[in-house]
């Protein structure tokens, strides 16, 4: 599982026009599952998500968790993220799951989360969604469960 994580002060996703989920600070989480994945990858990376400790304490320094400074998660399905771009000027996504792979583990993360007792908003696998966010920081990390 490969996930683009970014400290909001804002987030939000709209499908069809309508916002479906928003969160008024945290984490915005963009999600792929590789094909390859198992529970244990969802498992892995959501306690590492939600254990990072990237928010600024009273002396500015990245040193409090998403428990400490509040918030939510707003988790957005995003196969691209295994968008090979090695070879001509169109992506292949040879490594991203297929749907029958990729639901059971995304819904997984987002249970996972939910466990933790964070307040977790979702778009819905393979829409069409308009994703909006102001970034914190900005802070922008890449985590990947093959390095993890």
């Amino acid at each position: 599982m490969r996930a683009v994580v970014t400290r909001v002060t804002s987030a939000s996703v709209t499908i069809d026009g309508k916002v479906y989920g928003e969160i008024t600070g945290g984490l915005l989480v963009l999600l792929g599952v590789k094909k390859t994945d198992k529970p244990t990858d969802a498992e892995k990376l959501s306690a590492k998500i939600t254990e990072l400790r990237i928010f600024e304490d009273e002396n500015g320094k990245m040193n409090k968790g998403l428990h400490e400074h509040g918030g939510g998660l707003l988790i957005i399905s995003q196969f691209t993220l295994y968008g090979n771009c090695k070879k001509g000027r169109r992506p292949e996504f040879l490594n991203a799951a297929r749907p029958e792979t990729a639901i059971p583990l995304y819904e997984l993360f987002i249970d996972l989360c939910r466990q933790k007792g964070f307040l977790v908003e979702t778009g819905i696998f393979g829409a069409d969604m308009k994703v909006m966010s102001v970034n914190d920081g900005p802070v922008t990390l890449i985590l990947d469960t093959e390095t993890l």
